[in-house]
């Protein structure tokens, strides 16, 4: 039986890609699989898969015909794993031997539906250590008391899906899919809903991951349309969270979230394309005209000084239509056949 199934997208990575796989190798196991997905890389990326596929205990390439998005190719990795437990890695990041051996006797020990890490930082030659917003560690604790409070850093806050495992059965239940054709931001929605539907977590300070930054073809260093993506997954956060049971209580924080987040981008307008910048306002304005307005008025009440002034005058703004979402839901695009190229 399988007991871990790790999904990596990769995408044009291909000066990445090698350390990638070959912290993968330091952490194979016969009982651990690697779902390999090429999102349709237009650089060496495909063949040094190909030879990864040789090379690496338990690796199954599966390529996408056409671009996706990183979510896409999330899914298309879930849709194929058949482990006890899942976990996530991206393309240009990495791990520490042994890594994956030690999260998952780390959550059969606990026993939870699933588990959040501490991870490392790498900017160049520069590390730091990004922490759980979770005060108490290695307890099981329940997702929803950790959405709050509205005011601080939660769990939701750290939504980085490669930062943890996670049991099969949130897999069978639907909650580890991604909203499909999400190109950033996707994972907001995704830790949100882990938060509301799941039974049981726990976070440890086990320390394996390595997240690099300001890598070049990073969406988060690109500042165009694709960035917008963050309105149409914070719409989903909102939606999702306004139909649930405790829907008054949740609301503040998804609000409070969505409008530091805005905020933010606001504030660094100047990385955006002209014509982007102005979808960004304008969209922006939209955003905001569809939260529930008492609780907006709350939030930006409680944000104070300049970001809540430059939100208010966003809000009487002509607003643009939401974003639209694409065909296929949180699956696969529609029309899409993810190939499975045998080793």
């Amino acid at each position: 039986m399988v007991k871990l199934s790790v999904v990596v997208p990769f995408f044009n990575v291909q000066t990445y890609a090698p350390d990638t796989l070959a912290s993968l190798r330091a952490n194979a196991r016969d009982d651990f699989e690697f779902l390999l997905v090429d999102d349709c890389s237009s650089d060496d990326t495909p063949e040094i898969l190909e030879r990864a596929v040789r090379e690496l205990p338990g690796a199954r390439l599966i390529r996408h015909e056409r671009n996706e998005g990183l979510a896409t190719a999330r899914n298309t990795g879930l849709d194929a794993a058949r482990g006890e437990y899942v976990a996530f890695l991206d393309g240009d990041d990495w791990l520490s031997p042994g890594y994956y051996g030690r999260l998952v006797a780390a959550a059969e020990d606990l026993g939870c539906d699933f588990l959040r890490t501490d991870h490392t930082s790498v900017t160049g030659r520069a590390r730091s250590v990004r922490r759980v917003p979770v005060p108490r560690r290695a307890e099981v604790l329940d997702p929803r008391e950790a959405i709050l409070p509205a005011h601080r850093t939660t769990s939701v806050d750290y939504p980085f899906a490669w930062a943890g495992i996670y049991h099969r059965r949130l897999l069978d239940r639907g909650l580890l899919h991604f909203p499909h054709g999400l190109r950033t931001a996707e994972d907001r929605p995704w830790i949100w809903r882990l938060h509301r539907e799941a039974e049981s977590f726990a976070a440890i300070g086990e320390l394996g991951v390595f997240y690099r930054r300001g890598v070049a073809t990073s969406l988060t260093q690109i500042g165009d349309v694709r960035q917008l993506d963050f309105i149409r997954a914070f719409d989903l956060v909102i939606e999702e969270t306004a139909k649930d049971r405790e829907a008054d209580r949740f609301l503040p924080k998804a609000v409070r979230t969505y409008c530091a987040v805005i905020a933010h981008h606001i504030g660094s307008i100047e990385k955006f394309e002209p014509d982007v910048a102005r979808q960004l306002k304008a969209m922006s304005a939209g955003a905001l005209r569809r939260m529930p307005q008492d609780v907006l008025d709350q939030a930006l009440t409680a944000m104070g000084g300049d970001r809540a002034a430059v939100l208010r005058k966003l809000r009487r703004r002509r607003p643009a239509p939401p974003p639209p979402a694409p065909p296929g839901g949180r699956g696969p695009a529609a029309g899409t056949t993810p190939t499975e190229v045998a080793a």
